[in-house]
């Protein structure tokens, strides 16, 4: 492989295509050296890449969002899973009367909290960080490895800890999607999500996990309503 054959395949690579062909156009027009020619597409590539993060929006996603969250809702999900167990392994298993009693209800809370909260948070962050969503799943990765390989508990499996992923990954794929979300749909789902964590408001030190998950369905809700507003103002202009 010639030098020139090496910085047409970097190119091809790292550059969308028309922008890549205008390059190539360029640096043979110029004569550049092959390193030089190298150096030039390494340096736009690089400026390309990183023009997305002189923003907020990928850096609240990755580190704000995609890590924090990650822990917090491996935590519910380990403890769903072991609320789980205990109900059906001494109830089910070992009672005959098939006798729940409120367990069972407290686990169907959580699951639809752990579905609320893992959606919403996968829909902020694929909405805010469309050109950085690799970066915010790989900092959401991070936390799921490092704990699934330092998970020890027999009774349960280390996959528990994932129960999150299929919501905030249906929600990743809707907010990359979704060029809006309408204020009704999404002021009830921040109030169904706020009401469901009411009765976690009374165990000690809750509360702030509780709105570290809640909020990207307040981000949801207000963003609905500055969109609407926007759409209102816009409408006589457009008549």
């Amino acid at each position: 492989m010639t030098g020139w054959t090496l910085v047409e395949v970097v190119a091809s690579r790292l550059l969308e295509r028309n922008e890549c062909e205008a390059v190539l156009g360029d640096l043979a027009e110029t004569r550049e050296s092959t390193s030089a020619a190298m150096l030039d597409v390494l340096g736009l590539a690089f400026r390309r890449k990183a023009t997305p993060w002189r923003t907020l929006g990928p850096w609240v996603a990755a580190f704000g969002l995609a890590l924090p969250c990650s822990l917090l809702l491996m935590g519910l999900s380990v403890s769903i899973s072991a609320t789980y167990l205990k109900l059906f392994n001494t109830t089910v298993l070992k009672n005959t009367g098939f006798t729940l009693g409120p367990g069972i209800a407290l686990l169907l809370w959580n699951v639809i909290l752990l579905i609320g909260w893992a959606w919403t948070g996968g829909f902020v962050m694929g909405s805010i960080s469309r050109k950085t969503i690799r970066i915010s799943v790989l900092m959401s990765s991070v936390p799921c490895v490092f704990c699934m390989a330092r998970f020890h508990v027999e009774s349960l499996s280390r996959f528990c800890l994932l129960l999150f992923l299929l919501p905030a990954a249906w929600g990743v794929y809707r907010g990359l999607r979704l060029t809006r979300i309408y204020f009704p749909a999404a002021l009830v789902l921040a109030l169904g999500i706020t009401l469901l964590t009411i009765p976690m408001w009374r165990i000690p030190g809750a509360w702030l996990p509780n709105w570290a998950l809640s909020w990207p369905a307040w981000y949801l809700a207000l963003t609905a309503w500055r969109n609407s507003r926007h759409a209102e103002r816009a409408r006589p202009l457009a008549t």
